[in-house]
């Protein structure tokens, strides 16, 4: 398991402060591929608010009971209180985000960017973006420079907008659209590996590629092309993870047939090369 975090206080306090509008008391990320699952459960919940991200694979949540799968490009907020049951399986090859906030004017704050609060599970589509500023949260609270309590609220309020942006567009998108573009992505999802002309597959579903493409960057944040990358190298961490293949099976493995093209495009993506990925992992 990969985990990259950065607290306020002691690890898992649960920071509690209503004499300020807005306070980011944890943030980071996991990547589960080593051990089997990893579960978390507070039957009381927190006193604070807590936002996950799934950037990849999914999420069991447990509502009421009953389990729900929670797929990659949703987010899950926990109101204080709320029970916080749920787990991630290796075999799912989930890669979560999160972050813990507190403060006297959240929930004006949350209801100022459009953030439901009559459910914990909502659609916010597949974007860098959402990376980046979880990104830029971690390193932030880590290094805890000069005002950084209020960068990382600077940071937070961005994050809010991209997800009010998704979320306020969404309510135009009809739902033959998002059934057109759900499929995409579930045919993506299987046959990554394979040579995916994007063309080729609008037409062959009746689009025409500009439409497709424009319609998908809508929902998915990202372009088909960009996306079918995405899946490439975030399977390609998980051989470098998990398996003693060599970088040119790797990249064959994931649909590169140059294996220096390959290490070029992980680099430029991971910010290393895939054998000094495999390296860290040593």
């Amino acid at each position: 398991m990969y985990i990259h975090r950065a607290y306020l206080g002691r690890q898992h306090e649960d920071i509690v402060n209503t004499t300020i509008p807005l306070l980011i008391t944890a943030v980071g990320y996991f990547r589960v591929h080593t051990r089997e699952m990893l579960k978390t459960y507070r039957k009381n919940g927190r006193g604070d608010y807590q936002l996950i991200y799934i950037a990849e694979g999914k999420l069991h949540l447990v509502i009421d009971g009953k389990e729900q799968i929670v797929p990659k490009g949703n987010m899950i907020l926990f109101h204080p209180g709320e029970p916080q049951i749920y787990t991630l399986y290796a075999k799912d090859h989930p890669e979560t985000y999160w972050v813990h906030f507190t403060g006297n004017n959240v929930e004006r704050i949350l209801e100022y960017y459009h953030i439901p609060r009559d459910v914990n599970v909502f659609f916010t589509g597949i974007s860098r973006n959402y990376k980046w500023v979880f990104r830029l949260m971690i390193q932030e609270l880590q290094l805890k420079r000069t005002n950084f309590t209020d960068m990382l609220t600077l940071h937070l309020q961005q994050l809010f907008l991209f997800i009010s942006r998704t979320i306020e567009e969404k309510i135009h998108i009809s739902a033959d659209l998002f059934d057109e573009i759900e499929q995409a992505i579930h045919y993506f999802n299987k046959y990554f590996y394979q040579q995916i002309v994007i063309e080729d597959y609008a037409k062959e579903h009746h689009m025409t590629p500009w439409w497709f493409i424009q319609n998908f960057k809508k929902i998915a944040q990202v372009t088909p092309a960009q996306y079918i990358v995405s899946l490439r190298i975030n399977n390609a961490m998980n051989l470098l993870d998990t398996t003693d293949y060599s970088i040119a099976k790797v990249a064959a493995s994931v649909g590169y047939d140059n294996a220096l093209y390959f290490s070029r495009l992980f680099h430029r993506h991971v910010g290393c090369s895939p054998r000094e990925y495999k390296k860290r992992k040593e």
